[in-house]
């Protein structure tokens, strides 16, 4: 057997406690008194059980069924100012691979929802688990890189948390489906917080959700510059915005990729890692991850249906409450019937005292009458 309550365990709780504190209170002077009411108290008490069962909803196995599985897809994408380096192909900007490689993902896993958490300076999550393709793809058209007076640096640890907190909720939601997570990202750590970067095992608290997916890495060993960008179109990779400096040298800054750390972001989530050098060739990678095999393996498709078993306490409790109501109705007719016999021994008794009084009072009114007659 098994509760599923109704409510908050903790509300079913507090209501009870108070509602018995008051029936056992009744029950208690009602025994060291004469009122006769010791019943009512019990029959109350009986109703209050019933409610606390009917919160506590029991129910208990009935069969096992098997459900639809479905795919959650988590990006986990890097939008720091490093990803605007020029040295995807033909030296275009990381993010355009970025932007290719998610929108072939999407199309590949039609039926799927996908979620979005990018970082930057921080991490956000930017789209909750949707089934929408359209609402990713608009995303994805509009992704650019962080504002270059904004950026803190990049930590290719700053996105775990915020992953971690999404898989476990949907995996509360639903237990029943696939989770994918794809990392895309340069791997490049530069914050000045040195704390912040590669932490051993930072990626690990994820992995017990995740089903599959890969780390994708944009880049190259020889690195390239990167744009600045002050939010407007007239900035940015394509423009002729002037490239970002590096302090230490006076000259154009260098990004390059950083596999070591993108390997050890993909051994700790348990997935596969996959350098990134032009689009295409991803859905030979979503179409080696069966999500109807990978939910049958671990039994998530076999759910257990219940049967509920509250509903006696629940015809207990129509019994308990249509013997109050007699009760209370056989009170009230006898409350009614001693207040109009109170009301007729009142009208009788004013009845009786008025006929007395007039007949006397004109018996005196009459003497003087007569007696003026007869001077």
């Amino acid at each position: 057997m098994t509760l599923r309550w109704a409510w908050d365990w903790w509300i079913v709780a507090l209501v009870a406690l108070v509602l018995l504190a008051i029936c056992v209170h009744g029950l208690l002077r009602a025994r060291s008194s004469d009122e006769g009411t010791q019943w009512s108290w019990v029959r109350r008490t009986g109703m209050v059980l019933c409610v606390v069962v009917v919160g506590m909803a029991p129910a208990i196995p009935a069969e096992e069924t098997e459900v639809g599985t479905n795919a959650d897809v988590f990006f986990v994408v890097d939008r720091t100012g490093s990803m605007a380096a020029e040295d995807y192909e033909d030296a275009q900007p990381r993010l355009a691979g970025v932007r290719a490689d998610m929108a072939e993902i999407v199309e590949s896993m039609p039926g799927a929802r996908f979620s979005i958490v990018a970082f930057d300076s921080q991490a956000t999550r930017e789209l909750p688990l949707t089934s929408d393709a359209r609402a990713v793809g608009t995303w994805v058209d509009t992704l650019r890189q962080e504002v270059t007076y904004y950026s803190g640096g990049s930590s290719i640890d700053r996105p775990r948390q915020s992953l971690t907190e999404a898989l476990a909720r949907a995996e509360e939601s639903s237990p029943g489906n696939v989770r994918l997570v794809f990392v895309l990202s340069d791997g490049e750590n530069t914050a000045g917080d040195t704390s912040q970067q590669q932490l051993p095992g930072a990626w690990s608290d994820s992995a017990p959700y995740i089903d599959g997916g890969a780390v994708l890495g944009y880049g190259t060993a020889d690195g390239g510059q990167m744009r600045s960008y002050d939010g407007t179109e007239r900035t940015g990779p394509g423009t002729t915005a002037p490239y970002i400096i590096d302090d230490s040298t006076g000259e154009p800054a260098i990004s390059t990729i950083d596999e070591a750390n993108l390997r050890t972001v993909a051994e700790e989530l348990g997935v596969g890692y996959e350098h990134r050098t032009q689009p295409g060739g991803l859905d030979q990678l979503v179409a080696g991850i069966d999500v109807e095999a990978i939910a049958r393996v671990d039994g998530r498709q076999n759910v257990d249906v219940y049967r509920d078993v509250w509903w006696p306490a629940m015809y207990v409790l129509v019994a308990l409450l249509a013997w109050e109501a007699f009760e209370l109705a056989r009170r009230m007719r006898a409350t009614f019937d001693t207040e109009a016999t109170r009301r007729a021994a009142l009208a009788a008794r004013a009845g009786s005292g008025g006929r007395g009084g007039p007949g006397a009072g004109g018996g005196a009114a009459g003497g003087p009458r007569a007696s003026g007659g007869r001077s």
